[in-house]
C-alpha cells in the first residue's frame, strides 16, 4: 500500500452543485469518492421533513445522484463514502439497494449508526459526531459505499485512509494528516478558489472539485481534476485551513491533529503539499449536537428612498411601535437595523435607498404573525413618503436552535453494519488527552518602523469566517514573511474588536499558527442560538472576513503593490 489513496469530494453542503458526482467520477482517476450532506441547518431541516415522513429523515439529493452514477461507479470501480444518511443511514441504505438491484448490478452498501442520541423533550434531533473507524471496519468489510448518519467531517477521509493503509488508533500523526486533509476538502470548491478572498486573480467561475492523494504516513498533496476551473495553491488551502476551525488542537473522535504544526508547499500547479502534521490522542468525550423549535420569527424590510433617511427610519420606527402597543401583541424581541445602502445625487432609484430592516421573535406563531403583518401593511399610506417594502410581510415562519454539547465517548454505540448485515461494535480509543489550549508561539520580530499608507487590511491579507454554533471564526492570513511579521504584531484582539465594533461586549480569542501565517479569531455568542435562528444580518458569519479586510488601519507602504493602492 505505497501507492497513494485519490479521494475527491462531490458535496460540501446539502444543496452543493448536483453534478459534481459525475464530473468527478468522469473527470480523472478516483479510488474513493465522499460526500458531505450535513451542517448543523441540515440536522434541523432533516428533523422537520421526517415529522412529516418517518421514513426519510436523509438527504435525498444523494439518492438521486446514485441513481444517475451508480453505473459509472461501478464501471470505474470508486467506493462511495457520504454522510448523507442523516437522521436515517439505514433507511438510505435500503433506498441505495433498491437503486443498485433495479440497476442490475451488484453492489456491497453497508451503513454506520450509534449516532442517534436519545432525544430531550422538546428536541428535534440528537445526534453525536462519530469519527472514521466505523466508516473504516465498512470498507474492510468490502464495502462499495457506505452511508452514515452524524460524523465529523474529516471521518469521510479518514475512514478510508485508515481501511486502506492499515492505521489503527495509535497511528496519531497519520490520523491527524488525513483529519487536515478531510477538512480541505470537505467544503468542496471552497478549496480550489471558491470564496476566495483573492478570487480575481483567478478564473473561478466554475471551480472544479478538490480531491486528496493520500500517503501511506498521513501526508497528502491537494489537488483537482486536469481542466477543471478554479485553483489549488497555498492561499486557497490556507483558507479553507482556517475555516471554522479554533484554536492550535483540532479536536475530534479519531484524534486531535496540531494545526499549528501543518507545513503547506506548493508541488506544482494546482497542487499542494501538505505535511508535518502531527496527533495527539482524542479526548474522552464526542460532540454532540441538539436541534429544537425555538419559537417564530417574521422579518420586514422597509426601503427608504432619497433625503432624509434616518427621519424616516425614526418615524416608521414610531409608528410600528404605537400600532403594536394598541394592538397588545408586541412581540419579545424588536429588532431594527438600518443599512445605509443610499447615495447622495445617485444616478438610479435603487442605489439612492437604504434598507430598514425589522426582526420580529416570540414563543406564539400569533405575534410575530398577523400582528405584525397587519401593523406594518396598515402604515402603507400614513408613513414616510416613498413608503414600499421588499415583500408582502407575511404570516412568520419558525426558526431553529442548535445546542453543541458532549457526551463520553463509551457512551455511544458506534456501529458498522457490514455488507453481509452484521453488525460491528466499533469501541472508543483507547486512551485520550483532554484539549488544552497550546501556548502562545513566540511571534517573529517586528517590521522596521516605516512610511505607513491608511488603506483596506484586504490589500495584504486574505480572511475566511464561518460559524460553530453561537460563535463565530475568523481565519486571517498573509502571503509573505515581511506581512506576516507585521499582521502578528498588528493585529491583536485590541485592534481587531476596534475594526469590528459589533465584537467589542464579546469574548474574542486570538490562535497564532505561525506555519500557515495565520491568525484565527474566535467570537464567544456573536451568533446567538446559532445559525438557524437567524438572529444576525449575517447568521453564519460568512462575510464577517471580508467586512475585516475592508476596514481601514495604517499598513507599511513596503507590503503594499502600488497598483492597488487607492490614491
Amino acid at each position: 500500500m505505497t501507492e497513494p489513496l485519490r479521494i475527491g469530494n462531490a458535496s460540501g453542503f446539502y444543496g452543493d452543485r448536483f453534478d459534481a458526482v459525475r464530473e468527478m467520477l468522469t473527470g480523472g482517476p478516483l479510488d474513493v469518492l465522499t460526500g458531505d450532506y450535513l451542517a448543523e441547518l441540515t440536522m434541523l431541516i432533516l428533523g422537520r421533513g421526517r415529522l412529516k415522513d418517518t421514513r426519510r429523515g436523509y438527504a435525498s439529493t444523494f439518492l438521486r445522484q446514485w441513481e444517475e452514477n451508480v453505473h459509472l461507479a461501478r464501471e470505474r470501480g470508486v467506493r462511495i463514502v457520504t454522510n448523507a444518511g442523516g437522521l436515517n443511514p439505514a433507511g438510505l441504505a435500503d433506498a441505495v439497494r433498491e437503486v443498485a438491484q433495479r440497476a442490475g448490478l451488484p453492489v456491497r452498501v453497508a451503513h454506520v449508526e450509534g449516532d442517534a442520541l436519545p432525544v430531550p423533550d422538546g428536541c428535534l434531533t440528537a445526534n453525536a459526531y462519530l469519527g472514521g473507524a466505523g466508516i473504516a471496519a465498512c470498507l474492510r468489510a468490502g464495502a462499495d459505499i457506505v452511508v452514515t448518519g452524524r460524523v465529523t467531517d474529516a471521518a469521510l477521509v479518514t475512514g478510508p485512509a485508515a481501511a486502506h493503509f492499515g492505521w489503527g488508533p495509535d497511528d496519531l500523526d497519520a490520523l491527524a494528516g488525513a483529519v487536515v486533509a478531510g477538512h480541505v476538502l470537505e467544503c468542496g470548491t471552497q478549496a480550489t478558489g471558491g470564496n476566495y478572498a483573492f478570487f480575481g486573480e483567478h478564473d473561478v467561475r466554475r471551480p472544479g472539485f478538490p480531491l486528496a492523494e493520500i500517503h501511506p504516513d498521513g501526508s497528502s498533496v491537494v489537488t483537482k481534476h486536469p481542466g477543471t476551473g478554479g485553483v489549488v495553491d497555498i492561499g486557497t488551502v490556507t483558507a479553507q485551513l482556517v475555516y471554522e476551525t479554533a484554536g492550535a488542537r483540532y479536536a475530534g473522535p479519531d484524534v486531535t491533529a496540531r494545526l499549528d504544526t501543518v507545513t503547506l508547499t506548493q508541488d506544482g500547479p494546482d497542487r499542494v503539499r501538505i505535511d508535518g502534521v502531527r496527533g495527539e490522542a482524542p479526548p474522552a468525550t464526542l460532540k454532540t449536537g441538539l436541534t429544537r423549535l425555538g419559537g417564530w420569527r417574521n422579518e420586514v424590510v422597509f426601503v427608504l428612498t432619497g433625503l432624509d433617511v434616518e427621519a424616516k427610519a425614526r418615524l416608521v420606527k414610531d409608528q410600528f411601535a404605537d400600532a403594536l402597543g394598541r394592538a397588545g401583541r408586541v412581540p419579545a424581541e424588536v429588532r431594527w437595523e438600518l443599512a445605509r445602502t443610499d447615495r447622495p445625487d445617485a444616478p438610479t432609484e435603487e442605489t439612492a435607498s437604504a434598507l430598514l430592516r425589522l426582526v420580529v421573535r416570540d414563543q406564539d406563531a400569533e405575534a410575530v404573525g398577523r400582528a405584525v403583518s397587519g401593523a406594518a401593511v396598515e402604515l402603507a399610506l400614513g408613513s414616510y413618503p416613498g413608503f414600499h417594502v421588499t415583500a408582502p410581510p407575511g404570516k412568520g415562519a419558525p426558526y431553529g436552535v442548535f445546542e453543541a454539547g458532549t457526551v463520553p465517548a463509551d457512551e455511544v454505540a458506534h456501529t458498522a453494519v457490514l455488507p453481509d448485515g452484521r453488525r460491528e461494535r466499533v469501541p472508543a480509543a483507547g486512551r485520550h488527552r483532554e484539549v488544552s489550549p497550546v501556548a502562545p508561539p513566540p511571534l517573529p520580530a517586528p517590521l522596521p518602523a516605516g512610511p505607513t499608507r491608511t488603506v483596506p487590511l484586504g490589500l495584504v491579507a486574505g480572511a475566511r469566517s464561518g460559524d460553530k454554533g453561537g460563535d463565530a471564526n475568523v481565519g486571517v492570513w498573509v502571503r509573505t514573511d515581511d506581512a506576516w511579521r507585521w499582521l502578528a504584531h498588528e493585529l491583536t484582539v485590541e485592534r481587531f474588536t476596534e475594526l469590528l465594533p459589533e465584537t467589542a461586549p464579546l469574548t474574542v480569542e486570538r490562535h497564532v499558527l505561525p506555519n500557515l501565517r495565520a491568525l484565527n479569531f474566535v467570537v464567544r455568542g456573536l451568533l446567538g442560538e446559532g445559525v438557524a435562528a437567524q438572529a444576525r444580518f449575517d447568521p453564519q458569519a460568512k462575510a464577517l472576513g471580508e467586512w475585516l479586510r475592508s476596514r481601514h488601519l495604517p499598513v507599511p507602504v513596503e507590503l503594499l503593490d502600488p497598483t492597488e493602492v487607492p490614491v
